[in-house]
């Protein structure tokens, strides 16, 4: 690993673990696998109504119908339910990674120097905001943003301790790179080679174009499961730190501004509707995971990789969306608003109290 990697990456001396106050626990077990169970079935039926990426031809070939989740809250059983333990490429949930690792190893203001931190409004891969305007990417979670960030990481760290480093916060060893989806990422990457040369057109790239985008489309092209989504989510969920045997993976401040960005951004031009449908902040990749962090609670992994228009996992959506409440998972959730009416029902309420 690069010495600046390892001395801004190594476990810190005294760590103090965060208490779970009751408020945050999950609800018994097999009560909460019967309410995923459920949720998985009514998600299933959403899959007719996506498919799966095909602007990357490897990716084509994967069989739409798949759905799998796992949850690891910080108190009580890992749930892990239907093709959660399928590999599939991170491609866009990797971008947490590199925000992360950029944070831990350059710094705050180096990284927020190349990138903002507001929602886009537009696709994932658009170029829009940057051909018009002078500005910089709008946040890291979108392609323009995370080849900036990869452009500042590459004199930093190789590959492989990226790679290294994701295989330990992901707690799984078997993470490789999946060489067949990037080659067939690389051939047809014209876009974000185009929004690469744009970035060093501004001064936000100054590393090798070429080499940057080689680095950005390995991040992406890396096997993980929804397994080792959960256990990503789960360290993010603790304020960055293993509940296990205490080792900190990355700062509180890293941890806040991550979780953060995966709320207002980690959806593209959906981030806002899922925000307020689901309440959880989760990162997308359009190899089909989601990355869901419910703060104090657990880590969440989704696998399915039929896709919605904005290219999030359409099933997957729907199954976090079926979920949230019901196992306490909102980041806004209260049990005193947990009893709610339906919307007609509270519309009528607010005009016969003349709020309306």
């Amino acid at each position: 690993m690069a010495d600046s990697m390892h001395e801004k990456l190594k476990e810190r001396a005294t760590i103090t673990m965060p208490v779970i106050d009751k408020h945050y626990e999950l609800i018994e077990t097999s009560k909460a696998k019967e309410i995923i169970d459920r949720a998985m079935n009514l998600a299933r039926e959403e899959i007719p109504k996506g498919a799966v990426a095909t602007y990357i031809p490897e990716l084509s070939k994967m069989d739409p119908h798949q759905l799998g989740i796992c949850l690891y809250p910080l108190k009580g059983e890992k749930i892990c339910l239907g093709d959660y333990n399928t590999r599939f490429t991170m491609q866009s949930v990797s971008k947490v990674v590199m925000l992360i690792v950029a944070l831990e190893v350059c710094g705050l203001k180096p990284v927020f120097r190349k990138v903002g931190m507001e929602p886009s409004g537009e696709a994932f891969d658009s170029l829009v905001e940057l051909d018009v305007s002078d500005s910089k990417p709008y946040n890291p979670l979108i392609n323009s943003g995370a080849l900036a960030v990869c452009g500042l990481l590459l004199p930093e760290v190789s590959f492989q301790d990226m790679l290294r480093y994701t295989r330990n916060i992901c707690s799984d060893p078997g993470i490789e790179l999946n060489e067949d989806v990037f080659d067939s990422e690389m051939k047809t990457c014209s876009r974000n080679r185009s929004i690469a040369y744009l970035l060093q057109s501004k001064g936000i790239i100054t590393t090798d174009v070429e080499d940057t985008l080689r680095f950005y489309t390995k991040m992406c092209s890396m096997n993980v499961t929804a397994e080792s989504l959960a256990n990503l989510g789960k360290k993010l969920a603790n304020d960055g730190v293993c509940n296990i045997d205490g080792k900190r993976f990355m700062s509180s401040r890293t941890a806040r501004i991550a979780k953060t960005l995966m709320l207002t951004c980690g959806m593209y031009d959906g981030s806002g509707t899922f925000a307020i449908k689901v309440g959880i902040p989760t990162k997308s990749g359009v190899g089909g995971g989601l990355l869901s962090v419910s703060d104090k609670r657990a880590g969440i992994g989704v696998f399915g990789p039929a896709l919605d228009a904005q290219g999030n996992s359409i099933a997957g959506c729907k199954l976090l969306r079926e979920i949230s409440n019901e196992l306490r998972l909102n980041l806004f959730y209260d049990p005193e608003w947990n009893k709610e009416d339906s919307d007609d029902t509270v519309l009528k309420e607010m005009q016969a109290k003349s709020v309306m």
